[in-house]
């Protein structure tokens, strides 16, 4: 009790304390999915260099609830991407933009560049990724509810693998936008295609625990990543 008491005052002592993002060592420690490594690392690690020279990001990929008790503890300082568990008076969120899913396929696919159908859609093999991240579970949630089965001719666990997948195969996967047009910039041979269904959109936010609310370095964080990430983003077609 008495350590725990001891902490708390010592993290009262760094709440109090004065923020210089320019002279800061900070480690700053994120939970993101892998999806999320893709769609915030760059740009934070871009603005990093610039305004936080010094500071040091930390991406941690943990079930929901290790993130709960690592933002209480203040092992993690926030939370970014699809966090539908974090809720409760505990935790405050911020809304960053809504994301989407997309198809993507090889670029010599029989159905790259043409509008597909429902039915092709469905009858097409897929490559399914099951990951972590809660993003996946809104789709399949979605198709379960319609009873519409794809042909789920491979399951994985991992979005890296998908462009080197699908190259070589007429699989097609639905991915977050974000993850599409990010692999679509990188590698050629694959392409995307919009889904032939009116396919749910989610929410990205960033959350915090209430705790380290008026933490001066917690809130030039989340300063800095909602000044990145908004509407008003330009990176990925809508």
């Amino acid at each position: 009790a008495a350590r725990d008491a001891l902490v708390r005052i010592e993290k009262g002592m760094l709440q109090a304390q004065d923020f210089d993002p320019a002279t800061s060592t900070h480690t700053f420690s994120i939970a993101l999915s892998d999806v999320g490594e893709i769609v915030f690392l760059p740009r934070l690690l871009q603005v990093f260099a610039e305004r936080a020279p010094k500071a040091n990001l930390r991406s941690v990929s943990l079930p929901p609830s290790q993130v709960e008790r690592g933002l209480e503890s203040g092992d993690i300082d926030l939370a970014v991407g699809y966090f539908p568990d974090l809720g409760g008076n505990n935790f405050f969120q911020q809304r960053l933009f809504t994301h989407r899913f997309i198809c993507m396929m090889r670029s010599g696919h029989p159905l790259a560049g043409k509008a597909m159908t429902i039915e092709q859609f469905l009858a097409m093999g897929h490559a399914v990724v099951r990951a972590e991240g809660r993003s996946q579970e809104v789709l399949e949630q979605y198709l379960e509810k319609r009873r519409m089965r794809r042909r789920a001719v491979l399951e994985t666990p991992h979005f890296m693998s998908l462009p080197f997948i699908l190259t070589r195969s007429d699989l097609i996967a639905t991915v977050p936008h974000a993850i599409g047009f990010a692999y679509v910039s990188e590698h050629a041979s694959v392409t995307l295609v919009e889904p032939p269904l009116p396919l749910p959109r989610f929410d990205l936010k960033q959350h915090w625990h209430r705790k380290f609310h008026n933490a001066p370095r917690g809130e030039w964080l989340r300063g800095v990543v909602a000044e990145l990430f908004n509407d008003a983003m330009d990176e990925w077609p809508r």
